[in-house]
């Protein structure tokens, strides 16, 4: 049986040094993911063969990041029932990131794509593993540990300023 989740996807290589924090998180949560290269524009084949399978190959949640243009996470989402989290990655070409942003974001009304900030595949990864959660009990408390942690920095660091 299949025990990969979470699907990793970019449009290009070039992508890898941003969505690489997609994969360190599911790896720190302990979620089986996959990664590979889909792109919409030079590959649109592969791309909706991916989608199509996606879920009867037992993944639940599909990060797509991509630059420029950046129509991968929507048309992946427009052909899965799987939630899509799409990632705006600033590509050499991009026009600031903005585009990116903007390609996923802007989606129609029934399309929907879940967005991070720009090159925020580490978000991407969190938001994975707390959907994942939402049927995992052992995943939610984990999530939960993780808050926690991130909670108790921020208050060591209150702490620390009141020296001030």
């Amino acid at each position: 049986m299949n025990t990969v989740k979470v699907g990793i996807i970019m449009g290009s290589k070039s992508d890898l040094p941003v969505m690489q924090d997609a994969a360190d998180i599911c790896k720190h949560f302990g979620v089986d993911f996959e990664i590979t290269v889909v792109s919409a524009h030079r590959t649109p084949e592969r791309m909706f063969t991916y989608a199509k399978e996606a879920a009867q190959r037992g993944l639940k949640v599909i990060i797509a990041g991509a630059g420029g243009a950046a129509h991968l996470p929507g048309m992946v989402a427009s052909i899965t029932t799987l939630p899509v989290i799409g990632v705006p990655v600033k590509s050499s070409n991009s026009i600031d990131g903005w585009d990116s942003i903007l390609s996923i974001l802007q989606m129609p009304n029934g399309i929907p794509v879940a967005t991070v900030a720009l090159n925020a595949a580490k978000n991407a990864g969190l938001l994975a593993v707390q959907i994942l959660s939402t049927a995992d009990e052992t995943l939610a408390q984990q999530m939960q540990a993780y808050k926690d942690d991130l909670r108790k920095k921020v208050e060591e660091s209150a702490e620390s300023m009141d020296k001030y």
